[in-house]
């Protein structure tokens, strides 16, 4: 069964910066594109920013110059750093990954659970 964690969220005042943390576990053979995924309250999930397993990145236009995505693959992880915050970048952050579970298998796109990050004076 393959698991993700998000943490590192929570309430920062605007122009501050947050590091958020994804750790992927389970049964594991291979990780290709991980990515950040953000839903406002009444809105759609939305896209942050995406890496590929080769550090190729890309990212949102509102989140171009401010966030910063990262992935160690040892560790099966993916952090977002996300500095110069503002209020309209509140929302539940989710993290995924597309990946396959053992050789044969193919591939497929898991979630975790989401952190709130809220960004308010």
């Amino acid at each position: 069964q393959v698991q993700l964690v998000e943490s590192g969220g929570g309430l920062v005042q605007p122009g501050g910066s947050l590091r958020l943390s994804c750790a992927a576990s389970g049964i594991i053979f291979r990780i290709y594109g991980m990515g950040w995924y953000r839903q406002a309250p009444r809105k759609e999930r939305e896209l942050v920013a995406i890496i590929t397993s080769d550090g190729s990145t890309n990212y949102a236009d509102p989140v171009k110059g401010r966030f910063t995505i990262s992935r160690d693959n040892a560790k099966k992880m993916v952090y977002l750093q996300m500095n110069s915050l503002k209020p309209e970048d509140t929302a539940v952050y989710y993290c995924d990954a597309d990946l396959q579970r053992w050789a044969l298998d193919s591939r497929g796109k898991y979630w975790g659970q989401g952190t709130q990050v809220t960004v308010s004076s």
